[in-house]
């Protein structure tokens, strides 16, 4: 079954080192067959009171594979790049 990550970043706390991380995310999604649906772009709030900032959706073929690429060493190696840096993430499985 599909999995979609989506996450919103909000406050960035070192500009550079964000650069640095979004440089190197891509190879770690690919590594567990991920990929990015959406990063960043224009939206729309259409309904609720939802602020987000800066949106991204990845793509995992199972949440298996979206759940061992958030805990990989891989991922967790750059996670320290973003310190400083508000960011919110949900797993949503599909269909």
């Amino acid at each position: 079954m599909t999995a979609l990550l989506i996450g919103n970043v909000g406050v960035i706390g070192d500009e550079e080192r964000m650069a640095e991380y979004r440089a190197k995310v891509l190879r770690t999604l690919e590594l567990y067959g991920g990929e990015f649906m959406i990063r960043g772009g224009e939206f729309e709030v259409l309904e609720g009171d939802w602020r987000p900032t800066h949106l991204s959706v990845m793509v995992f073929p199972t949440a298996d594979q979206a759940r061992q690429w958030y805990t990989s060493p891989e991922y967790r190696d750059i996670v320290p790049l973003r310190d400083g840096t508000h960011m919110d993430l949900i797993l949503v499985e599909g269909r």
